[in-house]
């Protein structure tokens, strides 16, 4: 008989990603048993990896329409974080590489048409690196476009084979100052400039992320900071976007009995969204 440790793992089509927008009908149909051992070692080659969900949409998370695939896990713990689910390894689903591959192809004649692609994310998409990898080389390798959603904490695990495979990368800037980096990710900065700092001298696109949270990383001296850090990608960077904080997934905090800090804070007002727009924007960079 079988321990709990090397008991088979059965996954059925019924426990597929949760899938949100025009991607209904992704989820895979086949049964996966395997031995946890196998499993183990299926994760750690990239055959097999933890998806939360998918999503189909139009001018968002790159050019285009894209097919983003959402996976599960993230080394940062962002207080305003808005899919706190997928930080733990413990939601989403086990999809085969080959799957995931093959439901990015249905959709090559859309990519081509509008000028869209694949966009992997999470989570931290380089959490899972060994399938990601995978995943975007056969992508590029078949003419479609691919992007990558990172924080850039783990950008040293991509090698400059995996940056050839990507055509752009949205990183995620937390913050400027070090300390209030740290105070909103429990992490810190130097990762993301280092990653940043090497996306640049490759001469690789980045569309830069600010969240504008109000109270955490709207202080002037930090987006002052920030823009300085960017101005520094300027080759690189095409675009700034400044995201208003909103606390909708407040309530996903509660469900997983973790404790939400924001509680309480209003979006950032229009004229302040605006105003740290104009300071990546006075470092001569495109702010949207």
């Amino acid at each position: 008989m079988a321990d709990g440790i090397n008991a088979p793992v059965t996954l059925t089509a019924e426990s597929r990603p949760r899938v949100r927008g025009a991607a209904a009908g992704l989820g895979s149909t086949a049964t996966i048993t395997l031995e946890r051992p196998a499993l183990f070692d299926a994760r750690r080659t990239g055959d097999i990896g933890l998806v939360h969900s998918w999503e189909l949409v139009t001018a968002v998370d790159g050019p285009g329409t894209r097919l983003t695939v959402f996976m599960s896990g993230c080394p940062l713990r962002c207080q305003y974080c808005h899919n706190p689910d997928t930080i733990e390894m413990r939601e989403g689903t086990l999809e085969r590489v080959e799957d995931i591959i093959a439901k990015v192809m249905r959709y090559r004649r859309i990519f081509q048409a509008s000028g869209g692609g694949l966009t992997v994310s999470g989570g931290e998409p380089l959490f899972q690196i060994a399938m990601t990898r995978r995943i975007l080389a056969a992508a590029h390798q078949a003419g479609i476009h691919t992007a990558i959603d990172t924080s850039g904490f783990l950008g040293s695990r991509l090698t400059d084979e995996d940056l050839d495979n990507i055509d752009l990368v949205l990183l995620d800037l937390k913050s400027g100052i070090p300390e209030t980096y740290r105070e909103v990710t429990g992490r810190a900065l130097q990762p993301t400039i280092d990653f940043g700092d090497r996306l640049t001298a490759m001469g690789k696109r980045i569309w830069l992320r600010y969240v504008l949270v109000p109270g955490l990383t709207d202080a002037p001296e930090n987006l002052a900071a920030a823009a300085n850090i960017a101005a520094n990608w300027k080759t690189s960077i095409e675009r700034v976007e400044v995201l208003p904080f909103h606390n909708m997934g407040e309530d996903k905090w509660h469900r997983l009995g973790m404790k939400y800090t924001l509680h309480g804070v209003r979006p950032p007002t229009p004229e302040s969204v605006e105003a740290a727009r104009e300071t990546f924007r006075s470092h001569g960079l495109t702010a949207f």
